[in-house]
């Protein structure tokens, strides 16, 4: 499917991990030229290198989301590889064992670092980011800003306290930055937040599955909240990504969209 995109320049940070390697490869094959943003920059090469070998452009790039510095000099090159930036997808993001309950780890003793860590990373980083690229965006007077959100910005989910509180404040920031563009800078400018289900990554394999690959009783629990009965995958996140950016979302702003068969639309009963 065309989604008119074609010729436009994206900027995705986490772009490494699995989530946003698989992003960043669709984007490529709608036409859209990549800047793949990862703090383990080998780990970008390898997506860049797929995208070029199948005929696309992208850049692979070393940056860190909590810096400004290194976004800045990320946003430099990009400007200067592609000529402006027309999208960023706001992908840098994850939890830490250490700032998630269980049966070792009890509420009272986690770590305060781990939990910072979790709140900076997913919601300070989508934060500095913005700060950085949108600047490209307000100079065209047009663009899109993708964060990722998650199930557990709409309910918190057992164990993951950090976790949750920080998408929370993700699908807050969403909004907000959707508000701010519009309001003082261009009415062209969107921010929505695509809110994946349950898809089985190395993030959180080890919370759904045991090690001889069975379901743990967390995992249990969340196919059986999931009308669907499966873990998503990571490529079913793309139409919605893609329609997001294309015109046809052109009324479309502040929005967090769930992608997850149907779990939070279902309560058990």
């Amino acid at each position: 499917m065309d989604y008119g995109l074609k010729g436009k320049t994206a900027v995705v940070t986490g772009a490494g991990g699995v989530i946003c390697g698989v992003m960043s490869k669709e984007l490529a094959k709608q036409g859209v030229k990549v800047a793949l943003l990862d703090i383990l920059e080998e780990n970008a090469r390898k997506v860049a290198d797929e995208i070029t070998a199948a005929g696309g452009e992208a850049i692979a790039l070393k940056a860190d989301v909590l810096d400004p510095k290194s976004l800045e000099e990320a946003c430099s090159k990009v400007v200067e590889a592609f000529g402006g930036v027309d999208f960023l997808i706001n992908g840098a993001g994850g939890n830490k064992r250490q700032a998630t309950t269980s049966p070792e780890m009890d509420f009272f003793h986690l770590e305060a670092d781990a939990i910072r860590w979790v709140f900076d990373l997913n919601v300070t980083g989508a934060i500095l980011t913005t700060q950085a690229f949108g600047k490209e965006l307000v100079k065209k007077g047009k663009g899109c800003v993708i964060n990722i959100a998650s199930m557990a910005g709409y309910l918190p989910l057992t164990n993951t306290v950090a976790y949750s509180a920080a998408k929370a404040a993700v699908a807050n920031f969403t909004k907000w930055m959707a508000v701010h563009f519009n309001l003082n800078y261009s009415k062209e400018i969107r921010v929505n937040a695509i809110a994946p289900g349950f898809l089985l990554t190395e993030q959180n394999r080890y919370l759904l599955t045991n090690p001889d690959g069975s379901s743990t009783p967390r995992g249990e629990k969340v196919i059986a909240k999931t009308p669907m009965g499966r873990y998503g995958k990571p490529e079913e996140l793309c139409g919605a990504l893609m329609w997001l950016l294309s015109d046809d979302a052109s009324f479309v702003t502040g929005a967090v969209i769930p992608v997850d068969g149907g779990f939070s639309a279902y309560w058990g009963v």
